[in-house]
């Protein structure tokens, strides 16, 4: 005999993460082992989700922020035990952090059984599995990601009780919280956020006092950004109400990057309402920049044969053809022409071109997409 079980998504509203997690845990782990005290092998059906398909050809249903699918674990299946018995003892801990009230990191818990675990990716499954069981978010766990990301500009908030007051020296970087849920008293007169992909960016448009003089927030993710980063950033959109505009390296990274932060990953679709920025906009740079600036041929590098492969497996993520047909076209263009530059290409022209002419043209002008 088999014992299924699986948490029900219920059309009412959920209750406040925090005890309703442990109990969802306790009632989880009541089941699977009154299954086994009876002699029935525990069934665990974990729904699945995606950010994108790539199959133009079927009913794509990954706009919404429902399950299109399932995966059942069971031990009868015998390459299944293993990832069960991660699954298991990942939640054992994950228990204990909630019950004590400590945080704990993905690397933390890896520790605990590395000969089990084997490897970090096997640890990240099964908390992503756990996340989806439970309906929660991943900070409702108790488990944090080490924090990356730098936010500087006109800008206060408070994370429990240290305060801090961007808006005093507007071109200093603050790390961005790791315990964004934690976040309160969020004050701004910034006209705009924006959002770059790389940190020496960031650092240009600080020593070019960039938010002192455009009465904005910069927000840097230090590459693909983390999780603190793209919840602070939803915090921010959530609350403040502003534009926000995304600059990215002309290349397939860049763009995978800019598509991140407005679409999710797939890593965490499960979570993607509260990750995803569907308001952000493509501000740069743009592969029909290449002529508008004159950009000389130095500055070009030729997409690599990786390139071309991530360049060709993106163009069929269907979001770009439903939502932003328009960065598939400058995608497209950047294939065609099979080169790519940096951000910091601007700086031929000038060394603050970037900050003082490329970007606020760009707002003003309405010059995104």
């Amino acid at each position: 005999m088999e014992g299924k079980y699986r948490r029900r998504r219920s059309s009412q509203p959920k209750p406040e993460p925090g005890d309703s997690v442990k109990n969802n845990i306790k009632e989880f782990t009541r089941a699977i082992v009154e299954d086994l005290c009876k002699g029935r092998s525990p069934v665990i059906s974990i729904d699945r989700f995606s950010s994108y398909c790539t199959n133009s050809d079927s009913i794509c249903c990954c706009s919404s922020d429902f399950p299109n699918g399932r995966e059942i674990l069971t031990f009868k299946r015998e390459n299944q035990v293993h990832r069960i018995d991660v699954l298991l003892r990942v939640l054992l801990i994950v228990q204990k952090l909630l019950q004590e009230n400590k945080h704990g990191s993905k690397r933390d818990i890896y520790y605990m059984h590395p000969a089990v675990f084997s490897d970090q990716s096997v640890v990240d499954r099964a908390i992503n599995d756990i996340c989806i069981l439970m309906q929660c978010s991943r900070h409702n766990l108790n488990v944090v990601s080490v924090g990356k990301g730098f936010v500087m500009g006109w800008l206060r908030f408070s994370e429990s009780e240290k305060i801090f007051d961007c808006i005093n020296r507007p071109s200093t970087a603050h790390p961005i919280p790791v315990h964004v849920e934690e976040v309160k008293d969020v004050v701004s007169i910034a006209k705009y956020i924006l959002v770059v992909e790389k940190e020496s960016v960031f650092q240009r448009l600080a020593n070019d006092q960039f938010c002192n003089k455009n009465r904005c927030i910069v927000i840097t993710g230090r590459g693909y950004p983390d999780i603190p980063t793209r919840r602070f950033l939803r915090l921010l959109i959530d609350t403040l109400h502003l534009p926000a505009y995304c600059l990215v390296d002309c290349d397939p990274y860049g763009f995978d990057i800019l598509c991140t932060y407005r679409f999710g990953s797939m890593q965490m679709a499960y979570d993607s309402k509260n990750l995803r920025v569907p308001e952000i906009k493509w501000i740069g740079v743009f592969p029909s920049d290449f002529d508008k600036y004159c950009i000389p041929n130095q500055c070009f590098l030729p997409l690599t044969p990786e390139d071309k492969r991530k360049t060709e497996s993106m163009l069929l993520r269907c979001y770009l053809q439903r939502e932003v047909p328009q960065w598939r076209v400058e995608l497209e263009v950047m294939l065609q022409r099979g080169v790519k530059f940096e951000i910091e290409a601007l700086s031929v022209r000038a060394l603050s071109f970037l900050s003082e002419e490329y970007l606020p043209s760009k707002i003003q002008g309405g010059l995104y997409i």
